[in-house]
């Protein structure tokens, strides 16, 4: 399958800090098993395998570049433009590599409630974070300079009753008010 000439812009892939963290793109075997096997599962619906196919990719090289939507379309056989409006639609898939420790804070009414934009501009001070360029849907992802780390809002992280609530990487912590913020990001720097 050809790629499309105008994919490389319409990835959103800025070049990133957090990509000293992270592998370039090279198909493994051992990936390439696993992703296999993931579409092993849609045997009728082929193209219902590309969330399982860029979670893993994710999971693997931390966000998602216009080399994998190349190679995603050509294992599976669609249009690279379909790959990539997955990608563009879910907040959870990323474009350019987040920091090593990406925070992803939750924003909806209970954490707004409970303080999360005071835990975020916490967090972005103590990270050296400016979250000024960032948007909702487009950029959403600030990053060090450094690459360590990188910031984001999140929708409903699923706990409503203890906010507010983040997670790092896949780790999850509840009640984190901004004075918690230090020690959260101490857990992360030894």
């Amino acid at each position: 399958m050809d790629k499309s000439p105008t994919l490389d812009q319409q990835v959103n892939h800025p070049v990133s800090a957090g990509e000293k963290h992270f592998a370039p793109f090279a198909m493994t075997p051992e990936l390439e098993a696993r992703i296999d096997e993931a579409i092993s599962h849609y045997p009728d619906q082929i193209r219902s395998s590309v969330l399982p196919i860029l979670h893993l990719i994710q999971h693997q090289f931390g966000f998602i570049s216009a080399q994998a939507i190349t190679w995603i379309s050509e294992k599976i056989e669609i249009e690279p433009m379909r790959i990539l409006e997955v990608v563009s639609f879910y907040p959870g898939f990323h474009q350019s590599a987040p920091g090593k420790f990406h925070i992803r804070v939750c924003r909806t009414l209970s954490c707004a409630m409970a303080g999360s934009e005071n835990l975020m501009a916490e967090l972005s001070k103590i990270t050296g974070i400016d979250r000024s360029a960032c948007d909702s849907h487009h950029q959403p992802v600030a990053v060090s300079d450094c690459g360590t780390w990188s910031l984001e809002f999140a929708e409903c992280l699923a706990s409503c009753g203890t906010g507010p609530v983040c997670l790092v990487n896949d780790d999850f912590h509840e009640a984190v008010s901004p004075a918690k913020a230090q020690d959260l990001i101490s857990q992360y720097s030894k």
